[in-house]
């Protein structure tokens, strides 16, 4: 597939998931699958539970949990995104907070457990002190708890 075709293709997947995933997530669409069961149900007497009866809705839901499956997953892609973005607007333009979690979710598991083990430093340091908010970072709760306990000096 050529590259301007899946561009004017993209945004008409975007439109057609964003309604699917929003129809699909309705009471409305509850009750019609529910009633979709309850007719398959009541239909089984009459094709007398046969290996057919079952497997029309075997394929039914099937095909359609196979396509669901993409549909939200593109959705829930593009809804994370869209969080991570706001995430980072609010660390980039926060005074004192740590430019280093922007895009924090692109780091490696090794890296991202080497930072949670650095916060929870962090906490460590600041359950000792009598007000949890007066730490910004880690190397400033570092510093204010090595200045209150008398291992490191205080700039002048």
């Amino acid at each position: 597939m050529a590259r301007t075709e899946r561009n004017r293709l993209s945004p008409m997947l975007e439109r057609f998931s964003r309604k699917v995933t929003e129809a699909t997530g309705t009471s409305t669409a509850f009750i019609i699958a529910l009633l979709v069961i309850v007719i398959w149900i009541a239909t089984g007497p009459l094709f007398h539970f046969s290996d057919t009866w079952q497997l029309v809705i075997n394929t039914g839901t099937t095909i359609v949990t196979f396509l669901m499956v993409f549909l939200i997953q593109r959705s829930q892609n593009k809804d994370a995104l869209a969080i991570h973005l706001k995430l980072n607007e609010i660390v980039a333009a926060l005074e004192g907070a740590s430019n280093r979690l922007i895009d924090v979710e692109d780091l490696t598991e090794e890296e991202i457990l080497t930072l949670h083990s650095h916060y929870r430093e962090l906490v460590k340091m600041a359950k000792a002190d009598l007000k949890l908010t007066q730490t910004h970072s880690i190397e400033e709760a570092a510093a204010r708890h090595g200045i209150k306990y008398g291992t490191v000096r205080a700039k002048a």
